[in-house]
């Protein structure tokens, strides 16, 4: 029966094999104001990391990117996971009947019925100067002046790729808790176990396996992103996502797939980080 995997085969030799061979190719070539040009140098790579190695006391360009693509990266990660967990958790446990699981679940995919740019967009009549949210707490008197930072900030960044990315934690954890034995946790409170200790000793070790799923899941969307920061970000905050698509712009396609090279390779290390936590394939 392994013709049947021929089809899966083929699919990942064609749309993820060969682009990334061709992208680590053209990282190699030379390029100029009109063309790129077949070559076998190293200048793009030396170029990204110029000045990063001096150890002076200010970080290069390049590590700066980073080090704002890993912040935007961890915290949209961390909220994500936070809000996903809790979210599965209520669905998995405290909604008794398959149909509203099912009406309730459908209501967390509503910001996917959209496109992203539209997302992104909905945002700023909320969170600008004149805002929906600074007229609100004008109201109050909470505050005594618009507010600047809620818009066009990395608070802004962070709330909207938790928004559109959430759901990537969501469906794993929730399909990794409705898998769970309920009469394990009832054995647990009949042996004295609090609230407490069966979600941190029994729900979060058998729901390793969605945690991680959605862990990458939404890394790897998060570390390439180059929509939600240019656009919530107001085109003023870093990350490499952006570096790319400026470069491709400029037609500085070697270089940029240089830079694509190296950021796919810190990706797939960080997702083989997590595999070696837990044996995916073992535990599904």
């Amino acid at each position: 029966m392994s013709w049947l995997a021929i089809p899966y085969g083929l699919v990942f030799i064609f749309f993820f094999f060969i682009p990334l061979l061709l992208t680590l190719i053209v990282s190699f070539w030379d390029y100029n104001e009109y063309s790129i040009i077949p070559d076998f140098i190293f200048e793009n790579y030396i170029y990204i990391f110029d000045n990063c190695f001096t150890f002076s006391n200010s970080l290069c360009v390049t590590f700066k990117t980073y080090l704002s693509t890993f912040f935007f990266c961890i915290l949209a990660w961390l909220f994500t996971l936070l809000i996903g967990f809790f979210i599965a958790f209520f669905l998995a446990f405290y909604v008794k009947t398959t149909k509203w699981q099912i009406v309730l679940f459908l209501i967390c995919t509503i910001p996917f019925w959209t496109s992203n740019v539209i997302r992104m967009v909905s945002w700023i009549p909320l969170l600008g100067r004149n805002g929906l949210l600074n007229e609100f707490l004008l109201d109050l008197s909470i505050i005594s002046e618009p507010q600047e930072w809620f818009l066009y900030s990395e608070f802004s960044v962070i709330l909207a790729l938790v928004h559109l990315y959430t759901l990537f934690m969501i469906v794993p954890i929730f399909n990794s808790m409705m898998r769970i034995d309920y009469s394990i946790i009832e054995a647990a409170y009949d042996a004295g176990a609090n609230w407490f200790q069966v979600l941190f000793f029994i729900i979060v070790p058998l729901c390793k396996t969605g945690i991680v799923i959605g862990s990458i899941f939404v890394i790897t969307v998060v570390m390439g992103d180059f929509i939600t920061i240019g656009i919530m970000g107001g085109q003023q905050l870093a990350s490499i996502g952006k570096i790319i698509y400026v470069e491709m712009s400029y037609l500085q396609l070697p270089s940029a797939a240089a830079n694509a090279v190296i950021l796919l390779s810190i990706t797939i290390l960080m997702i083989f980080i997590m595999t070696r936590l837990i044996d995916i394939r073992k535990e599904l």
